[in-house]
């Protein structure tokens, strides 16, 4: 592997050093010379000089999912230890844990890493040896070292942060500090969660907002999709009880440097725990005082240091020593009814499984004035222990004696063990949703269970239910500056407690008047309040620009052989039917490039008879002929650019240049585009071989199938990489087309579309005539990508309650700050994966919460925000921890740091990682949570499909060996794992298999008046088949239609149109449209399928002679083949290992 892959957290780069996904929160990074993002960089770590131990030092624990470690292993017969060279400055160890200490400093940046546990994955059933050695390292034991995966801890600090404020080039985004001044602000409670700003360059807004006593609706208008608002439900009240603190303990620490805060005066004490078994105390802790930040002048206007800091106003202090004491109970109407959550459209069992019941009917739930809050929760709430509240969860489950652990329908995600309204307030898991439901108290705790902390999110998703509010004042606490959310307390009408520091603020007069209800004085019933998700439309102290308009610009590989696959003309001509629908407004500009080895710009200027073509030959130093007609309004030059699209095809139609010359065609985008940001989509069809990152075919055909590491994973040069970056900083996305026969290097490639935001779309073997399935794909897939909503100049930031901090990001995105991801565009396919840790014990909280703001420009020109907020309990039991694993998110983020571990360190360490995870989580449940030790390898039933969806991913075209893969298809698979959202994700790892040759209206959905069968999912096993039925394999990106040999003749000649077996064509990828029952069934049921993703999986009718047979058996994931194990012989590994 080169050392100059993936070095830091941003990728690679050959002395420059970036941030990005995979990153473990850069905040002290050296500044890259000529070029200002308003970022640091931090130097590059290189593996290979890792070769002796050294003394213990603070760089002991891994700092995130991966760190590149040469593996040498040396296997002997019975457990023998593996042995691997360790970083500078750590000692070898023996298996260091899953997730080590809590660091009690800022995740600012990234260490060496101990290296992986296992012995490399053989090539052959028979399991490999594994170290028996203690879990738990003695420091001062030097011992050899086995591979493992530190999920939960975040990554030491290397050094003092630099300053974060340098400008970038070109444009301002706008999500920065409109206003700095010199203001002494209390600092950010937690270290990694809530930083807005580094040390030494905090700055706010300081405008104080007084509105009317009743501020006109206008100023507050609120759209609900539908007919009429929903029924808004209060929160309860939550008046101030005299006999304990709303905080917890007072701080201990020096004096703040800023106003006193409003704690409880010292003759107030806490209340002491209830007697009994330790819970979670009632009283959170207060905001920490100490360590306070003063501004320290105007900070430049457009440093990305901020998501949207606009403040609300100073922190104004109270009366010295003001008794906080009894307030009068609140009026009858502030009881705490929740709105029920709307019901959604029946979907997909596989998508289903990623999603929530919300369907439960409202109930009323009052509380007694003096009530505590969602934030302050009475000790009552440890009564509802998961252990009785949810026995299914922690029901024993012998995984060797169940044969079928696959449920016949759906995995619904768990739902949290919290009081019934703030349960039904909680965010979709559709859209948000965290591994463990039940966050453990201490980090300690989370280390015992073995299991990976993170969250996952879609968070512009397609919503049918989106509250959209518009109002003078966006809500937020002015301390950690979170958004207003169910899951506040309000003490009284006028003060609410942050559920994220505890910070007490005053509710704002324009917050007193509900628009929903045209009420005044209940603002615990304002939309705010009672919805998880919600969009704001921001005003204008959150720009600092006019929000861009929508810009796009389409750049086409025209060289011979892109002409010969035939996708100029699909590509003209779907681009001419939706060109309409656009996403955009009157400012909407496009424009066009082409290239093969020249660039050929457009002219479109309004007044031209005809589209005017500018060739630039020198492309050493690209230039724009005529900058200002190249990128035109497409209003006013809407049927120049029509005959563009028209007269593309035949232009190049005799061309036989056969060199391309994509990377100066991406510069000369680059400098189009600058200017105003906006959306670049690249098509290519063949590996760039001329001029600025030309490259070199990587790969060996012959040892597709090898049994040894992969190589090759990692990019071939930086320059992609670089030019992704110089756009991110410009506002510019890079989405790539790869339509290509051959080998195109999409691991280089790919960097373009990763560190820009963008996505990847793949198409292997494309060709107009030979694979009219995956040009029916590429209509599809085109057609959703031209139509489908946009954000533009967007930046999404994660919260999360203090004590927790997120370590690792995982997805398309720059890191501009610990926790500030820069998306130049936002789309409502893409995904994200965060890793977390616990930084401080949690003993004092009941819940804590994680709140993503996405801020973004809409391309009607709206800058937006859009709020989501997850609240979970905190537990102090394994057993309570155990039974919220959420089983299908904890194998989202393993695949996500399985990746990233393939491409840093090597393969075989990440497919040892995967299988450890298995065994260190069933192992800790068997050692921990079992009372009663049986024979057998038992699981609880919420993890009874971990060890398949383990298997899974090793069988996964991302992961696997021993099987021909082409690395473009290795590559694209594992960028699919990182970017698309988990249901998406579950249906590549784990195909839904469906015998559907006698597919009945029994238990069927009724959608529009269709009747969609339901047919059972079945075991993904050869044994399943059977040659008198037809079963569909829906694998996401693909479906296969297997029809057996002795396959029912009445569905041949009823859904097929074949009067006999023999008779079907060897390539089926349309089912005629017959006027049969079985055919309108069978159609049905597959165009839902199809209907409950955003992408076009292609159909594929394969019969024992296809060609395509090796690839729907190949995910036939409980089987044996050459070079795996059947799920049985997985198991059988297992249990060995975990009875060592």
């Amino acid at each position: 592997m080169s050392t100059a892959g993936f070095n830091s957290q941003n990728g690679t780069g050959t002395g420059q050093v970036y941030t990005n996904g995979p990153s473990q929160n850069p905040a002290a990074l050296q500044q890259l010379p000529g070029v200002n993002y308003g970022v640091t960089h931090q130097p590059a770590y290189n593996p290979m000089q890792a070769k002796a131990p050294a003394p213990p030092g603070p760089g002991l624990y891994p700092s995130g999912a991966y760190q590149p470690v040469p593996p040498v292993s040396s296997y002997q017969p019975g457990p023998t230890f593996t042995s691997y060279p360790s970083p500078v400055g750590q000692p070898l160890l023996t298996r260091p844990p899953v997730g080590g200490p809590p660091s009690h400093t800022p995740p600012q940046s990234a260490s060496p890493s101990p290296g992986p546990r296992l012995p490399p994955a053989q090539a052959t059933p028979p399991p490999p040896a594994v170290s028996s050695s203690s879990y738990y390292p003695n420091p001062q034991q030097l011992q050899p070292m086995a591979p493992a995966w530190q999920y939960n801890t975040a990554p030491p600090p290397m050094g003092p942060s630099s300053s974060m404020s340098a400008p970038p080039r070109g444009p301002v985004a706008n999500h920065v500090n409109p206003v700095a001044t010199s203001t002494v602000l209390p600092p950010p409670p937690s270290s990694g969660a809530f930083s807005s700003a580094p040390p030494g360059h905090m700055s706010h807004t300081t405008t104080q907002s007084s509105g009317p006593g009743t501020p006109p609706s206008s100023l507050h208008a609120y759209t609900q999709p539908g007919t009429a608002p929903p029924p808004m439900n209060p929160m309860a009240p939550h008046t101030y009880q005299p006999g304990r603190s709303p905080y917890g303990p007072p701080s201990t620490g020096p004096p703040s440097i800023g106003p006193p805060s409003t704690g409880p005066p010292p003759a107030m004490k806490p209340t002491p725990h209830p007697a009994g078994p330790p819970v979670a105390s009632a009283t959170p802790p207060p905001p920490k005082a100490d360590g306070t930040m003063a501004g320290n002048g105007p900070q430049a206007p457009n440093s990305y240091n901020h998501v949207d800091n606009k403040m609300a106003g100073l922190p104004q202090p109270g009366p010295p020593g003001r008794h906080l004491g009894h307030y009068p109970s609140l009026p009858p109407g502030y009881q705490n009814t929740s709105a029920p959550h709307n019901a959604t459209s029946p979907m997909h069992p596989a998508l289903q499984a990623t999603t929530q019941p919300y369907t439960q009917p409202s109930q009323s739930y009052q509380q007694r004035p003096g009530g505590p809050g969602p934030a302050q929760l009475s000790p009552s709430l440890a009564a509802m222990s998961l252990q009785s509240s949810t026995p299914e969860a922690l029901r024993v489950v012998n995984l060797l004696q169940e044969r079928n652990v696959l449920p016949p329908s759906t995995i619904p995600a768990p739902t949290p063990c919290l009081p019934q309204d703030l349960k039904k307030l909680n965010c979709n898991p559709e859209v948000f949703r965290c591994t463990l439901t039940s966050i453990p108290q201490t980090q300690s705790l989370l280390n015992k269970a073995k299991m990976p902390l993170g969250l996952l999110l879609h968070p512009f998703k397609d919503l049918s239910q989106l509250p959209v509010v518009t109002s003078s004042t966006i809500v937020r606490c002015r301390s950690c500056r979170t958004y207003i959310n169910p899951f506040v307390s309000f003490l009284d009408q006028r003060r609410w407690k942050c559920n994220l520091c505890y910070r007490i603020n005053d509710v704002p007069e324009e917050f007193m008047y509900n628009p929903v209800s045209r009420s005044y004085g209940e603002p615990h019933k304002r939309p705010e309040v009672q919805n998880a998700t919600i969009e704001f439309i921001a005003p204008s102290e959150y720009m600092l620009r006019p929000p861009q308009p929508a810009v796009y610009l389409f750049v086409l590989d025209v060289s011979h052989n892109a002409v010969e696959t035939g996708y100029l003309n699909v590509f003209c001509q779907s681009l001419l039917d939706n060109l309409s629908a656009l996403p955009g407004d009157s400012r909407t500009k496009i424009g066009f490039i082409t290239f093969d080895s020249t660039i050929h710009f457009y002219n479109l200027q309004e007044g031209l008879s005809q589209p005017q073509m500018l060739i630039v030959s020198d492309i050493e130093d690209v230039f724009l002929p005529t900058p200002d007609s190249l990128l035109v309004n497409l209003n006013e030059c809407k049927e120049l650019v029509q005959d563009l699209l028209k007269s593309l095809p035949t232009l190049f139609e005799k061309t036989m240049e056969t060199q391309s010359a994509l990377g100066s065609a991406l510069q000369a985008a680059f400098k189009l585009l600058s200017p105003t940001g906006g959306r670049m989509s690249i098509f290519q069809t063949q590996l760039p071989n001329l001029g600025v990152g030309a490259l070199q075919s990587r790969e060996d055909p012959n040892q597709r199938a090898s049994a040894k590491d992969v190589q090759h994973l990692s990019p071939a040069t930086d320059f992609y990489k670089k030019l992704a970056l110089d756009c991110s900083g410009q506002q510019v996305a890079v989405d790539l087309f790869l339509l290509s026969a051959q080998y195109c290097d999409l691991a280089s490639l790919g960097c373009i579309s990763r560190y820009s935001a963008g996505s990847v779309y793949y198409y292997p073997s494309y060709h107009h005539c030979h694979n009219p399935a995956q040009v029916e794909r590429f209509q599809k897939d085109l057609k959703r990508y031209i139509t489908r909503k946009i954000g533009f100049e967007a930046v999404m930031r994660i919260r999360c309650t203090k004590g927790l901090s997120i370590h690792t990001f995982h997805g398309n995105f720059f890191v501009r700050s610990t926790d500030l991801l820069s998306l130049p565009n936002v789309n409502p396919d893409a995904g994200f994966a965060v890793q977390m840790s616990i930084e401080e014990n949690l003993d004092d909280m009941q819940i804590v919460s994680f709140q993503a703001a996405l801020l973004y420009t809409s391309s009607k020109g709206e800058r937006r925000i859009r709020v989501h907020t997850l609240c979970l309990p905190v537990v102090n039991s394994l057993t309570d921890i155990f039974s919220g694993a959420d089983v299908q998110a904890i194998t989202g983020l393993l695949a996500c740091m399985a990746v990233d571990r393939s491409v840093t360190a090597s393969m075989s360490d990440a497919r040892d990682a995967m299988t450890n995870a298995a065994i260190d989580s069933l192992s800790s449940y068997r050692q921990s949570v079992l009372t009663i030790q049986q024979p057998g390898l038992l699981a609880p039933a919420c993890l009874r499909l971990f060890p398949l969806y383990i298997l899974a991913l090793l069988k996964q075209k991302a992961f696997r060996t021993g099987t021909s893969t082409r690395l473009d298809d290795r590559v694209f698979a594992m960028c699919q794992l990182k970017y698309q959202p988990l249901a998406y994700t579950m249906l590549m790892i784990h195909p839904a298999l469906y015998r559907i040759d006698d597919l009945t209206d029994e238990g069927a959905l009724n959608i529009n008046e269709r009747t969609i069968p339901q047919p059972r999912v079945l075991q993904l096993s050869v044994e399943k088949l059977s040659r008198e039925g037809a079963f569909l394999m829906d694998a996401g990106t693909v479906m296969y239609l297997w029809i057996g040999r002795n396959c029912n003749p009445n569905f041949l000649t009823q859904v097929l149109g074949v009067p006999n077996y023999a008779a079907v064509p060897e390539n089926l990828y349309l089912l005629p449209e017959l006027d049969t029952a079985e055919s309108q069934r069978t159609r049905a049921f597959i165009g839902w399928l199809r209907d409950q993703r955003p992408f076009f999986p292609s159909l594929h009718v394969i019969r024992d002679e296809s060609q395509l047979k090796a690839s729907f058996l190949q995910n036939m994931i409980e089987d044996r083949t050459e070079s795996a194990l059947s799920y049985y012989e997985f198991l059988l590994h297992l249990q060995q290992q975990i009875s060592k």
